[in-house]
C-alpha cells in the first residue's frame, strides 16, 4: 500500500466514524445548533461536503476552481459560511447522500493523482498527502463540533497524529494570521497519544516546549476547546505566546471557544 492509500485510508476511516454519528439523527436533530455559532449539525456536514468537492473541482477543472478562488476573495469571509448554508437547507437525507457521495468521489480522484501532483487551492498549491492530511484534519474537526452538539465522548485514535503535525507545521502561519513576526526559534513539542506513545517534534534541547495529551493538543490547535480547559503546558514566553493564538486551519484567526465548551 502506497503512502497516499495508506492516508485516504485514514480519511475514510475518519469519515465513517463521523458518519456513525449523524445516519440515524431525526431531521430535528440536524438542525440541533453546535458549539460554532449559527452552524448546526447540518451546516457541519454540508460544509465538509462543499470543501471535499472543491478538492475534486481542483483536481478535475482548475480552471473553475480558479473562478470559485476569485469568488471567495470576492466575499472575504462569507463564501465559507454561504457554503454552509446553501447545503444545510437541504433536507437531511439529500444532504447525508452527497456528502457520503461527494467522500468516495474525492477519495478516487485524490487516489488516481500523479506522484508529486499539487492541487491548486486558496493559498499556494498542495501536494496530495497534504491535501488528503487537511481534509482528515477537517473531518476531525468538524465531527467534534457534532459530537459536542450530541453530547457524545469520541474515542481517540491514532489518527490525530495527522491533526498535531498540521498543528505544529502551522506554528508560523498562526502568527502570520495576526500580523506578527514569529519566533526564529524552533519549539519542542511532546504530546501523549492515544496508546501512551510519546510523539515528538522539533530540537530535544529546545528552550521553548509544549507538552500534553495529543487530544488537548489537537482540540487546541483546531479551535474545539479553549487553553484553560486543556491539559496543555508551555515553557518558556514564546511557546506560552503561540498556545493563545495556535491554529491548525488556513483563514482567518477564529473566534474559538469560551472557557467551559462555549462558543466564543
Amino acid at each position: 500500500m502506497s503512502e497516499t492509500e495508506a492516508l485516504l485510508a485514514e480519511l475514510r476511516a475518519e469519515g465513517e466514524e463521523l458518519d456513525g454519528l449523524v445516519a440515524g439523527l431525526s431531521d430535528a436533530a440536524w438542525a440541533a445548533p453546535t458549539p460554532a455559532a449559527g452552524w448546526t449539525i447540518a451546516h457541519q456536514i454540508a460544509h465538509l461536503a462543499w470543501t471535499d468537492a472543491r478538492v475534486v473541482q481542483a483536481a478535475e477543472d482548475p480552471e473553475g476552481f480558479a473562478d470559485e478562488v476569485r469568488k471567495a476573495f470576492a466575499a472575504s469571509e462569507r463564501f465559507v459560511d454561504e457554503g454552509a448554508e446553501r447545503g444545510a437547507a437541504d433536507a437531511p437525507a439529500v444532504l447525508l447522500r452527497r456528502w457520503r457521495e461527494g467522500r468516495e468521489r474525492l477519495t478516487r480522484v485524490l487516489a488516481a493523482q500523479p506522484p508529486g501532483a499539487r492541487l491548486p487551492w486558496y493559498g499556494p498549491p498542495m501536494s496530495v498527502l497534504s491535501m488528503v492530511t487537511a481534509r482528515l484534519m477537517e473531518t476531525w474537526a468538524h465531527g467534534q463540533d457534532v459530537a459536542d452538539a450530541l453530547g457524545v465522548r469520541r474515542t481517540p485514535t491514532a489518527r490525530l497524529r495527522h491533526v498535531a503535525r498540521i498543528g505544529v507545521r502551522a506554528r508560523g502561519y498562526a502568527y502570520a494570521a495576526r500580523g506578527l513576526e514569529p519566533p526564529a526559534e524552533e519549539f519542542r513539542v511532546e504530546l501523549t497519544a492515544p496508546d501512551g506513545k510519546i510523539w515528538t517534534y522539533g530540537p530535544e534541547d529546545a528552550a521553548q516546549r509544549v507538552t500534553g495529551p495529543a487530544l488537548d493538543f489537537c482540540l487546541l490547535v483546531t479551535q474545539r476547546a479553549h487553553r484553560d480547559d486543556l491539559a496543555v503546558r508551555a515553557e518558556g514566553p514564546d511557546a506560552d505566546h503561540w498556545l493563545n493564538i495556535a491554529q491548525a486551519f488556513a483563514g482567518p484567526p477564529g473566534p474559538g471557544r469560551k472557557p467551559g465548551g462555549g462558543a466564543a
